[in-house]
């Protein structure tokens, strides 16, 4: 028997086409949230958005919450509620960081455009995704040790600007978003959704059936994020993200932490009992394309083949 599908009624993720590094990138970081942040990278129009609700809706049955451009302080961390004090009441109104992941809820905090964020906010945000600690000192209000628990996914179009390395590298995935190129998948998407939207307004049943995907996708999902912590990094495994680390001449550590997390949790996907060589090559894009530093003209370089080949020379070399 098929179960009810509550709204909201967003496009079932596993109808979403094409779009594969930005799902390995949802999948990888919910599975291993240690990860990292998800930051996807491209111009408008090319379903970052729709697939971010998706997933969200997915794996959480809700839509992410979402940071509104411009968003300011009291509005991401929390403020004072300005009808009430008008009527001679403090109320404290949590702000966004606690609607997607304060008492007890996790979800997922959305940041569409967020290279037009303002940075120290940026910041704020990354530190309660990395550390599930909110603190908030403002207007005369002290909290301390807030736990707050959620996926942190942005967005952004590189043609308005990027962030500055510092915040970048705070992010654990990084990925590239381009267009679907050919005639096939761009008809294929036009397919997609007018079939989801014909569904919207028929039966019931059909529309939960469309869900029915999903459904098996988290279930594999959930029993993946349960065998990470059994999931066994060999020591041949660090040897080999350590010289990757070297090969491409990392600052810090946080380049081969989280490529050995992400490798880590598309193990567990995959049902494996160890880290391998090819978990790692299939993290690394990911990992290590926005900690290579940038372009001569100060833009995020994409990962090429020559990358692949300086991995497949570091894991060989290691083994």
């Amino acid at each position: 028997m098929i179960e009810p599908t509550p709204p909201p009624f967003v496009l079932p993720y596993t109808r979403v086409v094409a779009q594969e590094g930005l799902k390995k990138a949802l999948e990888i970081a919910y599975v291993s949230p240690s990860v990292g942040g998800v930051l996807a990278t491209g111009r408008r129009g090319t379903a970052k958005s729709t697939t971010v609700r998706a997933f969200a809706r997915m794996v959480f049955g809700d839509l992410p919450v979402t940071l509104p451009i411009g968003a300011t302080d009291d509005r991401v961390v929390g403020g004072w509620n300005i009808d009430k004090l008008l009527q001679g009441t403090s109320t404290w109104m949590p702000g966004l960081i606690e609607e997607a992941g304060g008492e007890g809820r996790t979800g997922v905090l959305y940041i569409d455009e967020i290279n037009l964020l303002e940075d120290h906010l940026v910041n704020i945000i990354l530190d309660a995704a990395a550390t599930g600690i909110l603190t908030v000192q403002r207007d005369g209000v002290s909290r301390r040790n807030v736990a707050v628990w959620f996926n942190l996914v942005g967005t952004m179009n590189p043609e308005e600007g990027g962030l500055r390395p510092q915040l970048l590298d705070r992010f654990g995935l990084v990925v590239w978003v381009d267009s679907a190129g050919s005639a096939g998948e761009r008809a294929e998407i036009l397919t997609t959704v007018l079939e989801f939207e014909r569904l919207l307004t028929g039966p019931p049943d059909q529309l939960r059936a469309a869900y029915t995907a999903d459904g098996q996708r988290r279930g594999r999902l959930d029993a993946a994020r349960e065998r990470v912590p059994a999931v066994v990094v060999p020591e041949k495994a660090a040897t080999m993200a350590g010289a990757i680390a070297a090969e491409f001449s990392l600052e810090g550590h946080r380049g081969e932490l989280a490529m050995l997390r992400a490798a880590r949790a598309i193990a567990a996907i995959a049902g494996a009992a160890e880290v391998n060589a090819a978990h790692l090559a299939e993290a690394a894009p990911l990992t290590l394309v926005h900690r290579r530093g940038t372009s001569e003209s100060g833009t995020l370089r994409r990962w090429s083949a020559e990358d692949d080949a300086i991995v497949a020379r570091a894991t060989s070399a290691a083994g």
